[in-house]
């Protein structure tokens, strides 16, 4: 396990290489590592309802909906749910499936005055394999790292 600073060091290259407007990036078992160092550190999991239930749910975790179950509106009221249930001052670490919508939520999060946003690569089931099927390349759950089923 690196420290913290190593970690979120590791992290901001990252955003810097990719030009992300937030201030890092991490795989999940970096994501990990970062929560259990920074006990005031958030994970907020912008996956559906649906797929909390359905899919599974990391412990411990802040749920906010990033686009709503059915449709895939997205949530008018994403950045009202977070400032309730998350301190600006918080370092916060964004979930999602694959990466892409926890992408999207770091953004706005930051741009809604958030200072420490974070990105979690490959997401909960990470990205599909040569079948088409999640969980087997990457992910949260691939990592081994804690998880409960619906």
């Amino acid at each position: 396990m690196g420290t913290l600073s190593d970690l979120l060091a590791l992290a901001h290259r990252r955003a810097s290489t990719l030009d992300l407007p937030y201030q890092g990036a991490l795989t999940p078992a970096e994501s990990w590592q970062v929560l259990q160092l920074a006990p005031g550190a958030r994970l907020v999991d912008v996956r559906t309802r649906a797929e909390w239930d359905w899919v599974g749910r990391v412990p411990g975790t802040v749920e906010i909906e990033w686009q709503t179950y059915p449709g895939g509106q997205p949530n008018p009221n994403f950045i009202a749910q977070l400032r309730h249930q998350v301190d600006p001052e918080a370092l916060v670490l964004f979930l999602c499936r694959s990466g892409g919508r926890s992408d999207a939520a770091a953004r706005t999060a930051c741009a809604a005055g958030y200072s420490n946003c974070y990105n979690v690569l490959e997401g909960f089931e990470g990205d599909k394999d040569a079948n088409g099927q999640r969980n087997r390349v990457g992910g949260w759950r691939h990592a081994g790292l804690p998880w409960h089923q619906g």
